[in-house]
């Protein structure tokens, strides 16, 4: 899989119709050839699926899944920018995800360990259909019931659908079911296997009139709001315009840890956390008063193995 971003006509225009009782899947791959591949495939294993559109990375897709509210989202894992693992994150339970990958162990490891369902590239056309059969199942059985949700959280819902238990020992850490701790746990595993030159070494931020570099080994914890992000670092405070989900693309996952939806830690400022209740937690840093809100879609940081 090539790093480029597609060029803007690449990207297939999103199909706004939709035919009564029709399924509406997304394609999502920086490559457009591999998505011509893949819905050529879903053309002959799944004739009435409807392709409402397609993505070349995970921001567009997360976009387009609101745009467009499809059933299936056939997305690939190794996308420039936003992974397509953090994009699954933000996508809500509405959604039956396939995930995409090439071949990797400790990929199809965190996907077996939540029941997850993927399809390794190049395709294999006994494998997809197989995944096809799933999701046919899965989504007649959510109109039936009638419900909403079943998307991730509810990968195993059917019988036959949970596939071998992940051998990986750090995954077979993680809570049984807990889809959101796999998924956290595998964005953090393609990160950290990213290339090195890709870390941010420096933030630059304005500090009165100055531009100040801010080295980001110095930085105790950035939280954000609407507009800007706080940066906190040993010797003062600034702001900045950069996302926390930017920031996340360009720090050391072993070191810098999200922990709420608008709050990144350093570990290494971390003085003790305490659990509270309802799956929460505080963080204390060293030498400082301030606590830092750990939220319960973050809290399996912290668990005790």
């Amino acid at each position: 899989m090539s790093n480029r971003l597609a060029d803007a006509d690449d990207v297939v225009p999103p199909r706004v119709t939709r035919a009564p009782g029709a399924v509406r899947a997304l394609i999502v791959d920086d490559e457009p050839l591999l998505r011509t591949h893949l819905a050529h495939h879903l053309a002959q294993l799944w004739p009435e699926l409807e392709i409402a559109g397609e993505a070349r990375n995970g921001r567009e897709a997360v976009d387009l899944v609101v745009q467009l509210q499809p059933d299936v989202v056939f997305l690939d894992v190794h996308m420039p920018g936003m992974n397509g693992v953090e994009a699954a994150r933000l996508m809500g339970e509405d959604v039956q995800i396939v995930f995409v990958t090439a071949y990797e162990q400790y990929a199809v490891a965190a996907f077996e360990q939540g029941a997850i369902d993927y399809v390794v590239k190049p395709f294999d056309v006994e494998r997809l259909a197989e995944s096809v059969a799933r999701l046919r199942r899965r989504v007649a059985e959510r109109r039936r019931m009638g419900v909403a949700g079943g998307g991730l959280g509810q990968a195993t819902s059917l019988p036959g659908d949970v596939p071998e238990t992940a051998s990986s020992e750090a995954l077979a850490r993680l809570p049984t079911g807990d889809l959101d701790a796999v998924l956290s746990a595998l964005a953090g595993e393609l990160r950290r296997r990213a290339p090195a030159g890709d870390r941010l070494q420096w933030i630059r931020a304005s500090v009165g009139q100055m531009i100040k570099l801010i080295p980001v080994d110095e930085v105790l914890y950035f939280r954000s709001d609407e507009k800007y992000t706080l940066v906190v670092w040993v010797g003062g405070e600034a702001l900045i315009r950069k996302s926390i989900r930017e920031l996340l693309d360009g720090l050391e996952p072993e070191t810098f840890i999200q922990i709420h939806r608008s709050t990144i830690v350093n570990l290494r400022f971390v003085a003790q956390v305490i659990t509270g209740p309802n799956e929460t937690a505080e963080v204390h840093l060293k030498g400082r008063s301030e606590t830092l809100s750990v939220s319960r879609n973050h809290v399996h940081w912290f668990r005790q193995y």
